[in-house]
């Protein structure tokens, strides 16, 4: 009977004959869906304006850029956009990560054209007006401050220095205090003039609109954009893997929590391996009581307040890591469990109920994901962006199902090395 409904569930999933794809004059891809069993549409998209043309002097610029585009345009001041958005109950933002500047929204379909109108006011003319920028520095200041105090992120970011050494990987989007404090306006709107533009902008929208219309609304506020000159940024650069095991410790006085990851490199989103690898974690320490990792070192050694595993995958390099939070006299003693069971993960792999148990998850969460339009512009974004493929869900359950115990203790041996980790803690 279960296995009848989701095949039914399998004909609603997103895929090339029912995502509209069209890509306007000047570069912009729309990706249009319907849903009229609601009345609202979700709205998300990136646009290639990321941390990645930052220079090591202005860290932090690109998410400095994007935090700011809502803070007043040539038509409309930071109180008028936000007034205009909650009039009608829709929502609005921006975030920044290393290759794109990221957007998302959602209003009643109605209100469609308030939204896209206030987007394209936003990527296209904002003025950085100066005392809602100071403002701002002062927020991102006090988040610095406060990174700086927190042993989970700086265990984290000192993890990925050592990971990505001298790669835009390895730098924190947020950038540091020197950095923030030397962007000036002159700086946000350069950068603004040189990377903002229609080439490479991605815009999804999903709900009760039909798709023809979706991208007529897109046109009309977009379809004249042009930035001569639009910079794209260069390949990623190659990554030497680490060669022998590489142990830091960031201090951090006065903490009664120590913060550890252990990790190395994983597969690019679009590899081959990221199937069995994401498979592969899930068992390691994600499923259930968070894995094996999870159940070794908190629930029978109760040396953690949290352990967990993750498989970090994206356009470049990923990172396949361990973090846990624990007692500062216990640092040791999780470090050596977690190896322990590294070393256990790639020598035998994962059992057949183990592997059996995560398929099941990921094929019966899936459904669950693509419930509302949110999650369907992430899902059609995400395919997109790694080029998996438009029937990527129709393709998806036999992906999970084809993955057996020799392909995840393959994939386990070529990126998880025991002898070549990085580790990074951080505490008193």
């Amino acid at each position: 009977m279960a296995k009848s409904n989701y095949k039914l569930a399998k004909s609603s999933f997103p895929s090339a004959e029912d995502v509209h794809q069209v890509t306007l004059s000047n570069g912009i891809t729309v990706l249009a869906r319907s849903n009229f069993n609601s009345p609202s549409i979700s709205m998300g998209g990136y646009l290639p304006a990321g941390a990645i043309f930052e220079s090591d002097e202005k860290l932090g610029l690109a998410d400095f850029v994007s935090t700011s585009l809502m803070r007043g345009t040539q038509t409309r001041t930071f109180d008028q956009i936000y007034n205009e958005l909650e009039s009608v109950g829709a929502s609005m933002g921006f975030d920044s990560g290393v290759h794109n500047t990221n957007f998302g929204g959602r209003a009643l379909v109605e209100d469609l054209p308030l939204l896209l109108q206030l987007l394209a006011e936003s990527l296209q003319t904002p003025t950085f007006p100066n005392d809602e920028v100071e403002r701002l520095r002062a927020q991102l200041l006090t988040g610095l401050a406060l990174r700086a105090q927190d042993t989970s992120e700086m265990s984290s970011l000192v993890f990925e220095e050592i990971l990505y050494e001298n790669h835009p990987y390895g730098r924190p989007n947020d950038g540091f205090v020197e950095t923030i404090q030397s962007i000036t306006r002159d700086d946000m709107e350069n950068f603004h003039r040189l990377f903002f533009g229609p080439r490479g902008m991605v815009i999804a929208i999903v709900g009760a609109i039909q798709p023809k219309q979706a991208v007529e609304a897109v046109e009309k506020f977009f379809g004249a954009w042009q930035v001569e000159g639009q910079k794209e940024a260069d390949a990623l650069p190659s990554l030497k893997p680490i060669k022998k095991t590489v142990k830091r410790h960031h201090t951090i006085e006065e903490k009664s929590q120590s913060d550890l990851v252990i990790g190395t490199l994983a597969p690019t989103r679009k590899s081959e391996d990221f199937m069995a690898a994401s498979l592969g974690n899930s068992v390691l320490g994600q499923f259930g009581m968070m894995g094996r990792i999870g159940n070794v070192v908190r629930e029978k050694s109760g040396l953690a307040y949290y352990a967990y595993s993750s498989l970090n995958s994206g356009i470049g390099p990923g990172s396949w890591e361990v973090n846990a939070g624990v007692n500062p006299k216990n640092l040791n003693k999780a470090i050596d469990l977690v190896e322990k069971e590294l070393k256990k993960f790639v020598k035998q792999g994962v059992t057949k109920n183990e592997l059996d148990d995560s398929k099941a998850n990921y094929i019966g969460r899936l459904p669950l994901s693509l419930e509302s339009n949110g999650g369907v512009v992430s899902a059609i974004l995400n395919i997109h962006r790694y080029e998996l493929g438009m029937d990527y869900y129709q393709r998806y359950e036999s992906l999970v199902r084809s993955v057996t115990r020799d392909d995840v203790v393959e994939v386990a041996r070529k990126y998880i090395d025991p002898e070549r980790l990085v580790i990074s803690t951080a505490g008193p």
